[in-house]
Protein backbone atom coordinates (compact mmCIF):
# COMPACT_ATOMS: atom_id res chain seq x y z
CA UNK A 1 0.00 0.00 0.00
CA UNK A 2 3.00 2.19 -0.39
CA UNK A 3 2.87 5.17 -2.91
CA UNK A 4 6.14 6.29 -2.62
CA UNK A 5 7.58 3.82 -5.10
CA UNK A 6 9.20 5.32 -8.44
CA UNK A 7 6.84 4.24 -10.86
CA UNK A 8 5.57 6.39 -13.49
CA UNK A 9 1.49 7.16 -13.39
CA UNK A 10 0.93 5.49 -16.54
CA UNK A 11 2.87 2.23 -14.55
CA UNK A 12 0.34 2.98 -11.75
CA UNK A 13 -2.68 3.48 -13.20
CA UNK A 14 -2.59 -0.17 -15.18
CA UNK A 15 -1.68 -1.57 -12.16
CA UNK A 16 -4.49 -0.34 -10.74
CA UNK A 17 -6.76 -0.87 -13.53
CA UNK A 18 -5.47 -4.23 -14.54
CA UNK A 19 -5.95 -5.30 -10.26
CA UNK A 20 -9.31 -4.56 -10.36
CA UNK A 21 -10.64 -5.49 -12.95
CA UNK A 22 -8.29 -9.31 -12.35
CA UNK A 23 -10.66 -8.76 -8.27
CA UNK A 24 -13.81 -8.52 -10.10
CA UNK A 25 -13.51 -11.25 -12.37
CA UNK A 26 -12.41 -13.57 -9.71
CA UNK A 27 -15.32 -12.06 -7.50
CA UNK A 28 -17.89 -12.58 -10.28
CA UNK A 29 -16.23 -15.49 -11.79
CA UNK A 30 -16.31 -17.93 -8.56
CA UNK A 31 -19.65 -16.69 -7.74
CA UNK A 32 -21.13 -17.96 -11.15
CA UNK A 33 -19.11 -21.37 -10.68
CA UNK A 34 -19.70 -21.73 -7.24
CA UNK A 35 -23.53 -21.25 -7.72
CA UNK A 36 -23.20 -23.38 -10.91
CA UNK A 37 -22.16 -26.58 -8.47
CA UNK A 38 -23.36 -25.91 -4.85
CA UNK A 39 -26.79 -27.40 -6.60
CA UNK A 40 -29.06 -24.72 -4.80
CA UNK A 41 -26.58 -24.90 -1.42
CA UNK A 42 -26.25 -21.27 -1.18
CA UNK A 43 -23.99 -21.64 2.25
CA UNK A 44 -21.47 -23.74 -0.31
CA UNK A 45 -21.76 -21.10 -3.02
CA UNK A 46 -20.76 -18.08 -0.66
CA UNK A 47 -17.79 -20.22 0.46
CA UNK A 48 -16.47 -20.64 -3.09
CA UNK A 49 -17.33 -17.06 -3.63
CA UNK A 50 -14.59 -16.31 -0.07
CA UNK A 51 -11.95 -18.33 -0.64
CA UNK A 52 -11.43 -17.20 -4.27
CA UNK A 53 -11.95 -13.81 -3.37
CA UNK A 54 -9.31 -13.91 -0.18
CA UNK A 55 -7.03 -15.62 -2.24
CA UNK A 56 -7.35 -13.44 -5.32
CA UNK A 57 -6.80 -10.27 -3.15
CA UNK A 58 -3.48 -11.60 -1.93
CA UNK A 59 -1.95 -12.41 -4.75
CA UNK A 60 -3.21 -8.94 -6.23
CA UNK A 61 -1.44 -6.97 -3.39
CA UNK A 62 1.65 -8.93 -3.39
CA UNK A 63 1.68 -8.34 -7.03
CA UNK A 64 0.42 -4.94 -7.46
CA UNK A 65 1.31 -3.12 -3.88
CA UNK A 66 5.37 -2.62 -4.66
CA UNK A 67 3.98 -0.76 -8.76
CA UNK A 68 0.81 1.11 -6.91
CA UNK A 69 0.06 0.66 -3.87
CA UNK A 70 -2.61 -2.09 -4.19
CA UNK A 71 -5.05 0.08 -3.67
CA UNK A 72 -8.33 -1.13 -6.02
CA UNK A 73 -10.56 0.46 -4.06
CA UNK A 74 -11.95 3.87 -3.78
CA UNK A 75 -12.21 3.72 -0.23
CA UNK A 76 -8.75 3.21 0.32
CA UNK A 77 -7.63 5.97 -1.99
CA UNK A 78 -9.73 8.04 -0.05
CA UNK A 79 -8.34 6.74 2.84
CA UNK A 80 -4.34 7.28 2.12
CA UNK A 81 -5.65 10.88 0.50
CA UNK A 82 -7.02 12.08 3.98
CA UNK A 83 -3.65 10.65 5.32
CA UNK A 84 -1.80 13.20 2.86
CA UNK A 85 0.08 10.46 0.84
CA UNK A 86 -1.34 10.48 -2.55
CA UNK A 87 -2.34 13.97 -4.27
CA UNK A 88 -5.71 14.58 -4.63
CA UNK A 89 -5.11 14.17 -8.80
CA UNK A 90 -3.64 11.01 -8.48
CA UNK A 91 -6.35 9.67 -6.25
CA UNK A 92 -9.02 10.97 -8.85
CA UNK A 93 -7.13 9.01 -11.74
CA UNK A 94 -6.64 5.98 -9.42
CA UNK A 95 -10.87 5.66 -8.57
CA UNK A 96 -11.39 6.09 -12.25
CA UNK A 97 -9.32 3.39 -13.56
CA UNK A 98 -10.46 1.29 -10.53
CA UNK A 99 -13.95 1.59 -11.72
CA UNK A 100 -13.33 1.16 -15.29
CA UNK A 101 -11.07 -1.96 -14.62
CA UNK A 102 -13.65 -2.90 -12.04
CA UNK A 103 -16.53 -3.03 -14.71
CA UNK A 104 -13.74 -4.68 -17.21
CA UNK A 105 -13.69 -7.72 -15.52
CA UNK A 106 -16.87 -8.11 -14.57
CA UNK A 107 -17.32 -8.25 -18.31
CA UNK A 108 -14.38 -10.75 -18.72
CA UNK A 109 -16.08 -12.75 -16.32
CA UNK A 110 -19.38 -13.19 -18.32
CA UNK A 111 -17.48 -14.11 -20.97
CA UNK A 112 -15.98 -16.84 -20.05
CA UNK A 113 -19.10 -18.53 -18.53
CA UNK A 114 -20.91 -17.72 -22.04
CA UNK A 115 -23.11 -15.17 -20.57
CA UNK A 116 -24.78 -11.82 -21.85
CA UNK A 117 -21.70 -9.29 -21.46
CA UNK A 118 -23.72 -6.21 -20.42
CA UNK A 119 -26.42 -6.70 -17.83
CA UNK A 120 -28.31 -5.10 -15.05
CA UNK A 121 -28.29 -6.93 -11.76
CA UNK A 122 -32.01 -7.55 -10.02
CA UNK A 123 -30.52 -8.89 -6.58
CA UNK A 124 -31.74 -6.33 -3.80
CA UNK A 125 -29.13 -5.32 -1.33
CA UNK A 126 -30.96 -2.72 0.79
CA UNK A 127 -31.78 -2.02 4.16
CA UNK A 128 -30.49 -0.77 7.52
CA UNK A 129 -28.40 -3.84 8.28
CA UNK A 130 -26.95 -4.19 4.62
CA UNK A 131 -25.73 -0.40 4.64
CA UNK A 132 -24.18 -0.38 8.56
CA UNK A 133 -22.52 -4.37 7.02
CA UNK A 134 -20.71 -1.78 4.76
CA UNK A 135 -19.75 1.06 6.58
CA UNK A 136 -18.39 -1.40 9.74
CA UNK A 137 -16.31 -3.50 6.58
CA UNK A 138 -14.94 -0.90 5.18
CA UNK A 139 -13.87 0.48 8.38
CA UNK A 140 -12.77 -3.24 9.65
CA UNK A 141 -10.68 -3.57 5.97
CA UNK A 142 -9.14 0.32 6.56
CA UNK A 143 -7.79 -0.48 10.27
CA UNK A 144 -6.77 -4.12 8.92
CA UNK A 145 -4.41 -2.00 6.31
CA UNK A 146 -3.57 0.72 8.52
CA UNK A 147 -2.75 -1.26 11.69
CA UNK A 148 -0.42 -3.93 9.40
CA UNK A 149 1.21 -0.77 7.52
CA UNK A 150 2.30 0.24 10.85
CA UNK A 151 3.79 -2.43 12.74
CA UNK A 152 3.99 -5.37 10.09
CA UNK A 153 3.96 -4.22 6.44
CA UNK A 154 5.08 -7.28 4.96
CA UNK A 155 1.69 -8.55 6.18
CA UNK A 156 -0.42 -6.30 4.70
CA UNK A 157 -1.60 -8.33 1.77
CA UNK A 158 -2.34 -11.55 4.19
CA UNK A 159 -4.42 -9.59 6.40
CA UNK A 160 -6.44 -8.20 3.81
CA UNK A 161 -7.19 -11.12 2.00
CA UNK A 162 -7.80 -12.77 5.58
CA UNK A 163 -10.37 -9.58 6.67
CA UNK A 164 -12.41 -9.82 3.46
CA UNK A 165 -12.58 -13.57 3.91
CA UNK A 166 -14.06 -12.77 7.55
CA UNK A 167 -16.36 -9.86 6.33
CA UNK A 168 -18.29 -12.20 3.59
CA UNK A 169 -19.32 -14.35 6.32
CA UNK A 170 -19.90 -11.66 9.82
CA UNK A 171 -21.16 -8.92 7.89
CA UNK A 172 -25.11 -8.91 6.00
CA UNK A 173 -24.02 -7.31 2.85
CA UNK A 174 -21.13 -9.96 2.00
CA UNK A 175 -18.94 -7.13 2.87
CA UNK A 176 -18.26 -5.06 -0.43
CA UNK A 177 -16.18 -2.62 1.14
CA UNK A 178 -15.07 -1.34 -1.90
CA UNK A 179 -16.92 1.32 -3.71
CA UNK A 180 -15.65 0.11 -7.54
CA UNK A 181 -16.98 -3.49 -6.56
CA UNK A 182 -20.23 -2.04 -6.19
CA UNK A 183 -20.43 -0.30 -9.21
CA UNK A 184 -19.11 -3.16 -11.05
CA UNK A 185 -21.30 -5.51 -9.26
CA UNK A 186 -24.41 -3.57 -10.24
CA UNK A 187 -23.59 -4.81 -13.98
CA UNK A 188 -23.87 -8.80 -13.40
CA UNK A 189 -27.13 -10.40 -12.67
CA UNK A 190 -25.53 -12.76 -11.31
CA UNK A 191 -24.89 -14.80 -7.75
CA UNK A 192 -22.58 -11.52 -6.65
CA UNK A 193 -25.12 -8.69 -7.89
CA UNK A 194 -26.67 -5.96 -6.78
CA UNK A 195 -29.49 -3.48 -7.84
CA UNK A 196 -27.99 -0.20 -9.50
CA UNK A 197 -30.76 1.79 -7.13
CA UNK A 198 -29.30 -0.03 -4.49
CA UNK A 199 -25.55 0.72 -5.10
CA UNK A 200 -25.27 4.51 -3.81
CA UNK A 201 -26.33 3.71 -0.10
CA UNK A 202 -23.64 0.97 -0.23
CA UNK A 203 -21.61 3.69 -1.36
CA UNK A 204 -22.13 6.32 0.65
CA UNK A 205 -21.88 3.68 3.42
CA UNK A 206 -18.21 2.24 2.38
CA UNK A 207 -17.09 6.15 1.68
CA UNK A 208 -18.22 7.10 5.80
CA UNK A 209 -16.62 3.78 7.17
CA UNK A 210 -13.38 4.85 5.39
CA UNK A 211 -13.09 8.33 6.68
CA UNK A 212 -13.93 6.74 10.19
CA UNK A 213 -10.71 4.83 10.11
CA UNK A 214 -9.07 7.04 8.11
CA UNK A 215 -9.20 9.58 10.75
CA UNK A 216 -9.26 7.43 13.95
CA UNK A 217 -6.36 5.08 12.89
CA UNK A 218 -4.53 8.52 11.85
CA UNK A 219 -4.68 9.34 15.92
CA UNK A 220 -4.52 6.06 17.23
CA UNK A 221 -1.25 4.88 15.59
CA UNK A 222 0.45 8.24 15.95
CA UNK A 223 3.86 8.03 17.46
CA UNK A 224 4.11 9.29 20.86
CA UNK A 225 6.25 12.35 21.23
CA UNK A 226 9.66 11.85 21.83
CA UNK A 227 12.00 13.50 24.45
CA UNK A 228 14.01 15.71 22.15
CA UNK A 229 10.34 16.58 20.38
CA UNK A 230 9.32 17.38 24.23
CA UNK A 231 12.68 19.59 24.31
CA UNK A 232 11.68 21.95 21.34
CA UNK A 233 8.59 22.61 22.78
Amino acid sequence: MNNKEPFSIARRLVAESLGTAILLATVVGSGIMGERLADGNMALALLANTLATGAILIVLILIFGPLSGGHFNPAVTLAFFIRREIAFATALLYVTVQVLGGVGGVMAAHIMFELPVVQISATARAGPGQWLSEAIATFGLLAAILGTLRFRPDAVAYAVGLFISAGYWFTASTSFANPAVTIARSFTDTFTGIQPGHAPAFILAELVGAVAAAVLFGWLLRSAPTMADASKE
